[in-house]
């Protein structure tokens, strides 16, 4: 069970990321002056008064609308409020009271759920503006005056949401695997996270660029407990405009330095790109457990080695992350999805491995007496011991009394012997620093 949830809704362009934000203590949400900038559900944490709960972000609710994404808006803060122990509502000074207000306000006194009333842009200390007193006319209560931007305000209004939280806080999902889904845009990532989590989690359309933001999903299921972070594609920086996909960009790095592992989605009817070769690049570069997840594989017609074909060419394309294990799926269909976190539990074992000092030694001797170290006009490389000093990914350090004669090719074969007693280290890189030993003579 997660920590309570408390969700901040309101009509578009009312401040309501820039006070999620303030809240928080930083810049997670997208913050910009277009209309419907936010779009899926974004969380974090937040403490007030010794009480720590779940604060989510929300898409502008748009009561009447037939555009399409701004629908579905409005049905991603519905699936928040149902969720929601406490709301915060959010108005604009400003504008004043507006129809949509109303609108609102009555779709939210129909579920039933504690509500508190925040009136946006209130500037001058102690609601001095006439205009506040209108939003009484909402009939939800005493409003709290806040300003998103220089952060007054904030405290009174947390103190109202503190009030309304249920007693009995859970424990959150810190024991929970951390997955971020990356790949280009429109590869099927946010299908894959509903597929997972059974449930319309995340906004879904054909429209290239929908999902913005890195949103998180709670998964619990026999494999175990997963946080799946669905991320905004990734462009190239040439194809990247205005500062909306830029933020979306950065979260979606944001998004794989804080997972455990990386799932690399690839459209099966489209192949693999140079594009995806560097969103796999950026993962491998930060150390991630890496799966390489080919979606739509039920738009293929197969025949007899279709799948060997398509995982020889990826094994080609991706030669510089030759241990990365593929998976071929079908959000749509639900095909091989127990696969996929069968290998995230494997990926994830391998990348969080410690090897012992002595057991490192045993499995350096073996390898040098079997393929003697390199030598260079007489000198021959000679390597003291091995010891790892961390993992995510497992790194190992060796001492030897000359890195010049450290091959990479020796540096490569001393790693797969490593990854052979390791049954190959499946979709973990490994990391080898080579360190001079002083081996001069001391008085």
């Amino acid at each position: 069970m997660a920590l309570p949830v408390v969700a901040v809704v309101g009509r578009p362009n009312v401040g309501k990321s820039t006070l999620f934000n303030r809240l928080i203590g930083q810049r997670l949400s997208i913050v910009d002056d277009t209309p419907g900038v936010t779009r899926d559900r974004i969380y974090s944490k937040c403490e007030w008064a010794g009480r720590e709960f779940m604060l989510v972000d929300t898409g502008g609710i748009e009561p009447k609308t037939d555009d399409r994404i701004l629908s579905q808006m409005r049905r991603q803060a519905q699936v928040a409020i149902d969720s929601a122990s406490v709301i915060i509502f959010v108005t604009d000074l400003k504008c004043g009271v507006t129809a949509n207000d109303y609108d609102v306000a009555s779709m939210l006194l129909k579920c039933g759920k504690p509500i508190v009333l925040c009136v946006n842009k209130c500037d001058r200390p102690g609601n001095a503006e006439p205009e506040f007193y209108e939003f009484y006319n909402l009939g939800l209560g005493d409003p709290v005056g806040v300003s998103s931007v220089h952060g007054t305000g904030t405290g009174d209004l947390l103190d109202e949401v503190v009030k309304h939280l249920p007693d009995g806080e859970e424990a959150g999902d810190e024991d929970s695997i951390k997955v971020a889904v990356i790949g280009k845009p429109n590869v099927g990532k946010s299908s894959i996270i509903n597929a997972v989590a059974g449930e319309e989690r995340v906004i879904v359309t054909d429209i290239a660029g929908t999902t913005r933001d890195a949103t998180d999903t709670l998964v619990e299921n026999s494999f175990g407990r997963f946080t799946f972070i669905d991320t905004a594609g990734i462009r190239r920086k040439s194809k990247i405009y205005g500062n909306i996909e830029h933020y979306s960009v950065l979260r979606s790095y944001m998004a794989v330095d804080r997972a455990d592992v990386a799932v690399i989605v690839i459209d099966a009817s489209v192949g693999f790109t140079e594009q995806d070769s560097k969103v796999a690049g950026y993962a491998h570069e930060q150390g991630k457990g890496c799966i390489v997840a080919v979606n739509k594989w039920d738009l293929i017609e197969k025949e007899t080695d279709t799948m060997d074909k398509f995982t020889k060419d990826l094994k080609s394309s991706l030669g510089f992350m030759d241990y990365v294990p593929f998976v071929f799926i079908s959000a749509k269909t639900g095909q091989r999805l127990n696969k996929l976190f069968e290998l995230i539990n494997t990926v994830r074992e391998n990348n969080s491995l410690r090897i012992s000092t002595g057991r490192l030694n045993d499995i350096l001797a073996y390898a040098t007496e079997r393929v003697q170290p390199p030598s260079d006009k007489g000198r021959r490389l000679k390597i003291y011991y091995i010891t790892q000093p961390s993992s995510n990914p497992p790194t190992f350090v060796l001492f030897v009394n000359s890195a010049d004669l450290f091959h990479f090719s020796y540096r490569r074969y001393i790693e797969n012997r490593i990854r052979e007693v390791f049954g190959g280290l499946i979709g973990t890189p490994v990391r080898i620093i080579v360190r001079e030993r002083d081996t001069s003579d001391t008085k």
